[in-house]
């Protein structure tokens, strides 16, 4: 885990002399303030002495469970506040206790210019001012009358209402709408293909629709003909304010005109149906990392208990907290999250991808990104985005002179010694991990981790150099999101932490993998989740609904994940294998895809990875998505010249990234036969727009094996 140190003795002994001493004066006051307070969320002690506190337990005693939080043993929780018991109530709960507290804000776009790069290509850039905000108060009021719009536009309680849309703040208000009018609401992923999106529409039979402009353009209106039950569009944009050129049959309505309808005294009087907790508050199409994507049915309950276990795990959220929203809204970990901060009172600042640092894509050169403006204190990221980070910000400690990389790497190793024994570093994190702690911002006190295994080696560095706790999560679509957060105290790594308050976890065995709830030292199996977090089933696939999901004698719903996870002694979970990942060779050896790919991907020369096995060969290949800068300082170092797509189709430059990626394979320790033999180049990164990845980054197997069809016959064949 220690970052390697080639250090000048000298520097080295003085290094260590500073921090004798300061740790000798520092010892005294911190042992005496050890007996009266205690950090955040957790208490003092070292890592091995925390880690054996009792996290969850098998309310059984059985080794496959079920494990439950050691606060919950007896009953599972529900909601987070009394009474408040669907998504329409929570909103009114906070603009009551906080009406004129910031809720939503957004970003005033300043000015937007074309800048030509080197290659000859046109990046638009922006420049952007200050946040301005929406409060609470305003934030009901504008949910409130676009509800009502959508009412005198046709739109009846019980019927399904379609959101597909970036995510901003409207997206927020839009959902509000729905929750408060009893509209279910249909999410699909602004990066949706065409036949993805029809077939979300078609199948919810949806008649009004909330979209932005520009998806409305590039995306929606291409596929309009094939979508015959829609009649209405409500576009979240300012401008323009007709639309000419709209399709027949099918109105187009800007959200402030829908707004000012529903503001309307004859409208604003209408009766509304409140919801029940029972009644569906979302369908949630997958991004779907195989096959056609299916909607996931998420009850105003399920979302309920979702927001309670969530910010038990969290701890003393509070009215001065700060959220940055920028993962994709229609992805179950951000919506949870912003309904989690929208349930205390936070303020949601929105961000995107393009603009969040300031080094963004679309941040003109001297201008701040969203984080440095915002400045959040919560954040939720995806490991692919962190991995990102960290390779960026180790790629800029490679540039350091020799005494500022000295000084890095010793403060990096000495915190990494602290926080195993439980202790702070606030002179370090002052004076060396200031700089990189503000590519966040500079106040973030939690990060939020989700939607695919982080790896241990880029968990420690946020720890370290972000000087905030990781809480690494484990949850799907099918229960909402919720199923474990490690606590924000616990800085072991890869696990996933114990079961959340509102769902209960057991193991399932899997005899053909291997894996059973008997095996020593831990016990193992595939994850079941089961509580009142855990969804309604898939819309329309009754099939499918029988084969993952199940009741029990007392009525719970409990969803067979098809991840095969292990219980530690403490009840923390860890996440070990996935049945689709695993690939049975021709000799018998079985290969986890995955496992071997979150390995491979802490190879610096490493960008992204999908490792590919057919069951009727002995070996296995990948696909490489290389790290530009680390790929021309190699091939540079042999003189091998030509352009980026040139090196990548290189078969001297494939065999020089393999050996490189088969020495990281042996020094992590992978078996022979998990270690790729072959492999192929892509210049070009996969992102969802590519189709080849999820939104959440997840990678699509299927359309990734489609797109390398030919590279596969190459590398099993011989050609």
């Amino acid at each position: 885990m220690k970052l390697k140190e080639d250090l000048n003795p000298m520097l080295l002994l003085l290094f260590h002399l500073m921090v004798w001493i300061y740790t000798t004066m520092t010892f005294l006051p911190a042992y005496l303030l050890s007996w009266v307070t205690t950090p955040r969320g957790g208490f003092y002690g070292s890592e091995e002495e925390r880690a054996r506190r009792a996290k969850a337990r098998s309310v059984l005693g059985l080794p496959e469970g079920p494990y439950r939080a050691v606060s919950s043993t007896k009953r599972l929780v529900t909601s987070l506040h009394p009474g408040v018991d669907t998504l329409d109530k929570m909103l009114q709960y906070t603009a009551r206790r906080f009406p004129h507290r910031d809720c939503l804000g957004t970003r005033e776009v300043i000015s937007e210019e074309d800048e030509r790069q080197s290659n000859g290509k046109v990046f638009k850039k922006v420049i952007l001012g200050e946040y301005r905000w929406l409060s609470y108060k305003e934030a009901l009021t504008a949910a409130t009358q676009l509800g009502s719009g959508l009412a005198s536009l046709g739109q009846r309680p019980k019927s399904n209402i379609a959101i597909f849309c970036e995510t901003r703040a409207e997206w927020l208000i839009s959902a509000q709408a729905c929750f408060i009018y009893n509209y279910p609401m249909v999410t699909l992923y602004a990066t949706l293909g065409g036949p993805a999106i029809a077939h979300g529409l078609n199948e919810t039979q949806v008649t009004h629709i909330i979209t932005s402009k520009e998806l409305l353009e590039s995306r929606l209106k291409a596929i309009l003909p094939e979508v015959p039950r829609l009649q209405h569009i409500i576009v979240v944009d300012k401008s323009p304010s007709t639309w000419p050129n709209s399709p027949r049959g099918i109105s187009i309505h800007n959200m402030a005109a829908v707004r000012r309808l529903g503001a309307r005294p004859e409208n604003a009087t209408r009766e509304r149906t409140q919801p029940l907790p029972s009644d569906i508050a979302v369908i949630m199409y997958t991004s779907g990392s195989t096959g056609i994507p299916k909607g996931v049915i998420i009850s105003h309950s399920n979302i309920i208990a979702t927001i309670a276990g969530v910010a038990e795990k969290i701890g003393d959220m509070c009215q001065e907290d700060t959220y940055i929203g920028y993962l994709p809204l229609a992805h179950v970990l951000e919506l949870s999250a912003e309904l989690v901060c929208i349930s205390h009172g936070c303020r949601i600042g929105y961000s995107s991808p393009h603009t969040l640092s300031d080094q963004s894509t679309k941040i003109k050169k001297g201008s701040r990104g969203d984080v440095s403006v915002l400045q959040p204190t919560l954040m939720a990221a995806v490991p692919e985005i962190m991995d990102r980070i960290y390779k960026n910000v180790m790629a800029k400690v490679e540039e350091m002179n020799r005494i500022q990389r000295t000084l890095f790497i010793l403060a990096y190793n000495y915190k990494l010694e602290q926080l195993a024994k439980g202790c702070s570093t606030p002179l370090c994190d002052r004076l060396v991990f200031r700089k990189v702690r503000s590519l966040l911002g500079g106040r973030t006190r939690v990060l939020l981790s989700g939607g695919a295994p982080l790896s241990a080696t880029t968990q420690r560095f946020m720890n370290v150099c972000f000087c905030c706790p990781v809480g690494q999560g484990y949850g799907l679509t099918e229960t909402c999101g919720a199923g474990t957060i490690c606590e924000l105290w616990d800085y072991s790594t890869g696990r996933v932490g114990a079961p959340l308050v509102c769902c209960e976890i057991k193991l399932k065995d899997w005899v053909e993998g291997g894996y059973r709830s008997t095996d020593k030292p831990h016990p193992r199996g595939e994850i079941v989740i089961g509580g009142p977090n855990v969804t309604m089933g898939y819309y329309k696939s009754e099939a499918k609904n029988q084969d993952d999901f199940m009741v029990d004698e007392n009525g719970q719903r409990w969803f067979c994940t098809g991840d095969i996870g292990e219980f530690h002694e403490d009840g923390c979970l860890k996440i070990i294998d996935r049945k689709k990942d695993l690939v049975k060779l021709q000799a018998g050896e079985y290969v986890s895809l995955g496992k071997v790919e979150a390995v491979l991907k802490n190879c610096p020369l490493v960008d992204n990875i999908c490792v590919y096995a057919n069951s009727d060969e002995t070996y296995v290949i990948g696909f490489v998505v290389p790290n530009q800068k680390h790929l021309l300082a190699l091939t540079g170092q042999y003189g091998i010249r030509g352009s980026w797509e040139e090196q990548c189709n290189s078969k001297v430059v494939e065999e020089l990234v393999l050996k490189v990626i088969t020495e990281a394979a042996l020094t992590a320790q992978l078996e022979r036969f998990e270690i790729p033999r072959k492999i192929c180049l892509s210049p070009d990164p996969w992102t969802p727009e590519t189709g080849l990845v999820t939104d959440a980054f997840k990678l699509k197997r299927k359309e990734l094996k489609t797109h390398y069809i030919e590279d596969i016959e190459r590398m099993y064949g011989g050609k």
